[in-house]
């Protein structure tokens, strides 16, 4: 990919036509560097922790490392999913095609790896736009098939924060490889470790906590929460396409599953997560075009999402219970802040957490 010139896309700023004026220059306007200090920790906290999954550092931990995200296939008809449960954040977006059965889109995954870096994830597809914004504040390299052209555009104005490393499809090699049991396209499988390896840029690991995690338990806001021993996360208009996840008592964990069942990797296992957050924001369907000026509608349109300087709506829930309020973000690499409904702080359990971001008129459905 060659020298593109950064545009600044400022998505909290859309109207309700779909529309905002963007500038160019050197960076975004209004974003600042990431901070540096080494071994982030939440306010208040002086414990070491990994950045993306809260835990505290172990003799012989070693956070300086690069964060590596894959965008992975989240559909039937796609090969089985490998490493997920050696991700630290999985996020969960709207792939934008209408391909499903009911004529509505489906999902991807973005599994990000610091902590653990699975041997392989699978099968890589395309960069979407909000990616920007969710991984700017981790910083590292994501890996994918690429996109279409003004994505490719708009991704490469954050190189700053984002290593974009995305592969030719026929042709795999550096940090991809083909699973010769699956045809077609689908059959490209990214490896996390030669990812890794693949850029000498943000080899400090991410430089600040991505959520704001507990000091104890006791300290989680889910402690005096709502039940939520089974939550369905509808993502579709017509409510019939849904993410659900079961807490399981026994294993301490949430069990998830998609809409045609039990949501189990390559190797058998279930797919697990310790933290689930849904994540409400306004949405459209458009592009960026080259005078940098988004739009709603158009060719090759993707989904947009409102999170850039912009403020909505989020669940957490954990340990079998759940609890609401308000998330906000400022600029591309600045994390989400998130505050309760009583006006207190939110405190997320260590470990490994799923963020869902569904259609804003999802109805999500807890039971004890």
């Amino acid at each position: 990919m060659g020298s593109i010139s950064r545009r600044a896309v400022m998505l909290g700023g859309l109207g309700v036509a779909g529309a905002a004026v963007v500038g160019c220059s050197s960076q975004p306007p209004g974003v600042t560097a990431a901070p540096t200090s080494a071994t982030p920790t939440p306010s208040g906290d002086t414990t070491p922790r990994w950045p993306l999954t809260g835990k505290p550092l172990t003799a012989g931990d070693d956070p300086k490392r690069i964060a590596v995200a894959v965008k992975a296939a989240a559909t039937q008809k796609d090969p089985l999913n490998r490493g997920l449960n050696d991700a630290d954040i999985v996020f969960v977006q709207c792939d934008a095609y209408h391909d499903s059965p009911t004529g509505e889109s489906e999902t991807r995954l973005v599994p990000v790896f610091h902590t653990t870096y699975a041997k392989q994830e699978a099968s890589v597809r395309s960069m979407r736009p909000v990616d920007a914004p969710l991984l700017s504040p981790i910083t590292g390299i994501i890996g994918s098939s690429g996109g279409t052209p003004w994505v490719l555009d708009y991704m490469a104005g954050f190189s700053d924060y984002l290593v974009t490393k995305w592969v030719d499809i026929t042709v795999p090699g550096d940090a991809y490889v083909h699973d010769n049991s699956v045809a077609s396209f689908r059959s490209v499988i990214a490896q996390p470790p030669l990812l890794a390896k693949l850029t000498k840029k943000f080899q400090d690991g991410p430089q600040q906590a991505y959520l704001p995690w507990a000091s104890s338990d006791a300290e989680v806001s889910t402690a005096s929460g709502q039940p939520a021993k089974s939550i369905a996360i509808p993502w579709m208009q017509r409510m019939t396409y849904e993410m659900k996840y079961t807490w399981d008592d026994k294993k301490g964990v949430y069990l998830r599953s998609q809409p045609w069942g039990k949501h189990v990797l390559r190797d058998g296992s279930r797919v697990t997560t310790d933290n689930v957050i849904v994540l409400f924001s306004e949405t459209l369907e458009g592009r960026i075009n080259h005078s940098g000026k988004i739009t709603k509608g158009g060719a090759h349109a993707e989904r947009i999402y409102k999170i850039i300087n912009a403020t909505g709506k989020f669940h957490y829930a954990h340990g079998g219970t759940y609890v609401s309020g308000t998330w906000a973000k400022g600029e591309v690499n600045e994390p989400f802040a998130f505050t309760l409904d009583d006006g207190s702080p939110l405190k997320v359990a260590p470990g490994r957490t799923f963020i869902e971001l569904p259609t804003f008129a999802s109805k999500v459905r807890f039971k004890g």
